[in-house]
């Protein structure tokens, strides 16, 4: 692979906002998504992804900047290794002088390891996290970026979980199925369209909004209303139309039905998890004609007497 900052177009003193704007930027315009019959786009896009691996990782960057790792991430073999000397600390001191892993070979001048070996190999090849090799091991790319969004509903589509369009950030438009049974403020993860990452896509999290309506309320599983009743019908009975989730329905008014009466209308309230519904509670208002004058004499003679 090429010099990691060239992959990038970044010079190599980028600081780490510089390399992240530039993968981005690279990440949307290779993305194999847009290109998807492009194996060109496709192996630059892998190359892009790869050079961000290492350049966004502080201790990776340190290393490949130093010359210890390559623009794959594998360690390089110090140089002269056959005469390596060791530090103050004790290690290699000429070449190996036994018959042992690290004693010496017949007649030359060889090694003499002083300390424990696996320090020896930590140093060489790295240890933990970035490091390769003689039990060192590489964590996978972090995946992009989750990004949220907030949906608003109307009362009655989440009632009756009916499906939603959103259109994401990246001009994508979704169709986006509603839960039965949910409620302001839960939230739905839609995985892999979220920020474009070496490891890939983030997810898109879309907290859901229930808009109030006027004319319904919730209530658990059921929903309430209010039915506007004539006096004339709430005295001698009569239909009156009645609004629910699904529309308009013509409701039975008992005769001799009074104010705040609740009419149930089984199986037209919230949709629950399981598909069945909740109720629709109707509370009765009388309305009482304000000019009457016929009702006010009439009333006015059955009147107890004071």
């Amino acid at each position: 692979m090429a010099d990691l900052y060239s992959v990038l177009d970044v010079p190599k003193t980028a600081d780490a906002a510089t390399i992240k704007r530039a993968y981005r930027k690279l990440a949307k315009q290779l993305h194999p998504d847009q290109h998807p019959d492009d194996p060109k786009a496709a192996e630059r896009f892998k190359q892009v992804t790869a050079a961000y691996d290492i350049l966004s990782d502080k201790e990776k960057r340190g290393q490949y900047d130093r010359g210890e790792i390559d623009a794959d991430g594998n360690p390089k073999m110090p140089e002269g290794f056959g005469g390596f000397r060791g530090g103050a600390g004790g290690g290699f001191r000429g070449g190996f002088q036994g018959g042992g892993p690290f004693g010496g070979t017949r007649g030359g001048q060889g090694f003499e390891f002083e300390g424990d070996p696996s320090d020896l190999f930590s140093e060489l090849f790295g240890r933990g996290r970035g490091g390769g090799g003689f039990g060192g091991f590489r964590q996978p790319p972090a995946k992009g970026s989750d990004v949220s969004y907030r949906l608003a509903i109307s009362f009655v589509d989440a009632a009756l979980a009916k499906p939603q369009r959103i259109t994401l950030q990246s001009g994508r438009t979704v169709d986006l199925n509603i839960p039965k049974g949910v409620s302001d403020g839960d939230k739905l993860r839609l995985a892999g369209q979220g920020e474009a990452g070496p490891g890939g896509n983030g997810d898109a999290i879309v907290q859901i909004s229930i808009k109030a309506d006027s004319r319904f309320s919730r209530d658990g599983d059921d929903v309430r209303t209010d039915l506007s009743v004539p006096l004339t019908t709430a005295v001698l009975g009569g239909k009156q139309r009645l609004a629910t989730l699904g529309g308009e329905v013509m409701a039975t008014v008992q005769p001799g039905t009074s104010s705040g009466k609740v009419l149930r209308l089984r199986g037209k309230g919230w949709t629950r998890k399981d598909g069945t519904r909740g109720d629709l509670l109707a509370r009765v208002l009388v309305e009482v004609p304000a000019d009457d004058t016929a009702l006010a004499d009439f009333l006015r003679a059955r009147a107890p007497a004071s």
